[in-house]
């Protein structure tokens, strides 16, 4: 039985990692003629391009990128290489920094971090949730430093519980505030991070590994 199908079929509670009243499908793909109008370096720009259009559509939040291959990560050198990565592996839920990120489901913390390198996560926690034998991880990123401050591997988190809030541009390393939420079924000897961008090579592999999370979004 696949990740969806588990699901499901289960009776597990579950809650929105992030509460919202309507949101805008985003569309950061390297098809989007928008975005190369626009200094993906600025602070200014990037976030102007994105809530601009949030606050245009009169939505709350938006949303998107599961899958999606995007051109925008040459911002950074992390996603260089003989091959850049450039497959987006979670979905993104662009918001205000200081906004409440909940633990969708029952669950406990696997590792975090906070890597000092230009467009990574920045604040990261990692949760391991069970569903009877089925086990998943899920990957928060780019959160408050705050978010971190006494959290210990193996420490609990009930459905609903406060697990994050949304960092600032200058907490999570040069990107406009939102979380990145990630679902993984192994984390593949990762401690406190996995990758949230893959080779277009590889994107079979590490698709399959990282199902669309959307079921705890909407």
């Amino acid at each position: 039985m696949d990740f969806e199908s588990i699901l499901a079929t289960s009776e597990v509670r579950t809650h929105p990692v992030i509460k919202f009243d309507s949101y805008l499908s985003l569309d950061l793909s390297k098809d989007n003629e928008a975005l190369k109008q626009i200094d993906l370096n600025s602070e200014w720009d990037f976030g102007a391009f994105i809530f601009g259009q949030i606050k245009q559509s009169q939505k709350t939040v938006g949303i998107g990128g599961y899958g999606e291959e995007r051109s925008l990560y040459s911002r950074s050198d992390l996603f260089e290489g003989e091959e850049p990565r450039t497959i987006h592996l979670g979905v993104d839920i662009w918001c205000d920094a200081g906004t409440t990120v909940y633990c969708p489901m029952e669950g406990v913390v696997h590792s975090f971090a906070n890597p000092n390198v230009h467009g990574d996560y920045g604040p990261v926690i990692i949760l391991k949730h069970q569903i009877g034998l089925f086990s998943f991880h899920a990957l928060y990123g780019h959160l408050a430093v705050s978010s971190l401050e006494g959290l210990v591997v193996g420490k609990q988190f009930q459905v609903g519980d406060k697990l994050a809030s949304v960092g600032r541009y200058e907490e999570n390393f040069h990107w406009p505030p939102h979380l990145h939420f990630q679902t993984m079924i192994s984390m593949q000897g990762h401690i406190g991070d996995y990758p949230g961008v893959c080779k277009a090579s590889e994107q079979d592999d590490f698709l399959a590994n990282c199902p669309n999370p959307s079921r705890f979004i909407c």
